[in-house]
């Protein structure tokens, strides 16, 4: 390996961009809760340029291990780790996207209450999620996978995999490295029943919409919300006998605003 790619893979080195998610109903108790992809499988170029072609196996293993110790894993802002924790990782799921991160923020400390309310003010600003990945061992290999020989001529431009190793931490961050993380859960529900309208924003543009269409459509469903709130008095009430068509006719649409809700919260939690 030359000395430059001996630069650019430093035993200690950060990657991988995730969107942050906080659920909804904690914009009153401010518990602090995250939860996200913190980097994905497969061959992939980061933003900085860098190659990486992380596989499952080596973190399961590295998880597992770090379990047994029955410690958090230290959450940072932007990979500050000569400061105070903001928060920790508690949990680690694995499927055949990535790898998943569950942790809290420390909304009781200063600086985790106030990275906390910079993300629930500007999530587009300070949304990212970043890990400072270690390897013991590593190799370079092509996007396909396979192994590459410090004699091929395009070892220089292969992609980086760690074979042996893990995480020291995961930091918050506001320029991550992977595009292709996201939000792997969020509460578009808070517990009064009232809407988050900006993830159910976000989530039809995910869909495919504009933002225009988005933010109308989600201001539409906000009102049938609210109509299904006004009417549920007259579905509860028994029908008199002066009046059943208007009843009837509540009962109806309700029933059409429940389809809607359903069909809609599918598309929401998938």
């Amino acid at each position: 390996m030359t000395k430059e790619l001996s630069k650019k893979f430093s035993k200690y080195f950060f990657e991988s961009k995730v969107a942050l998610g906080v659920a909804a109903d904690e914009s009153q108790e401010m518990c602090g809760n995250i939860e996200a992809m913190l980097t994905t499988w497969g061959a992939r170029e980061g933003a900085d340029g860098r190659k990486f072609n992380y596989q499952p196996e080596v973190f399961k293993a590295w998880a597992d291990e770090f379990a047994k110790t029955g410690k958090p894993l230290p959450m940072y802002f932007q990979h500050n780790d000569e400061s105070m924790p903001v928060g920790e990782w508690t949990g680690f799921e694995f499927d055949d996207v990535g790898m998943t991160g569950k942790g809290r923020l420390f909304t009781n400390t200063s600086a985790g209450k106030d990275l906390y309310t910079i993300m629930k003010e500007s999530p587009a600003m300070v949304g990212g999620v970043s890990v400072g990945a270690y390897a013991d061992e590593y190799q370079m290999v092509d996007a396909e996978g396979s192994p590459l020989d410090t004699t091929d001529p395009g070892y220089e431009d292969g992609y980086f995999q760690i074979t042996k190793g893990g995480l020291k931490e995961v930091s918050i961050v506001m320029q991550p490295n992977n595009p292709m993380a996201e939000v792997k859960k969020l509460e578009f529900f808070r517990e009064d029943g009232s809407a988050n309208l900006k993830q159910i924003e976000k989530a039809l543009r995910e869909a495919g919409l504009s933002r225009k269409d988005a933010t109308s459509a989600s201001s539409k469903f906000n009102e049938i919300l609210k109509a299904r709130d006004e009417i549920k008095p007259v579905i509860e009430t028994a029908p008199s006998q002066s009046e059943p068509d208007a009843d009837e006719e509540a009962i109806l649409e309700a029933l059409k605003e429940r389809k809607l809700l359903k069909k809609l919260n599918k598309r929401l939690e998938g």
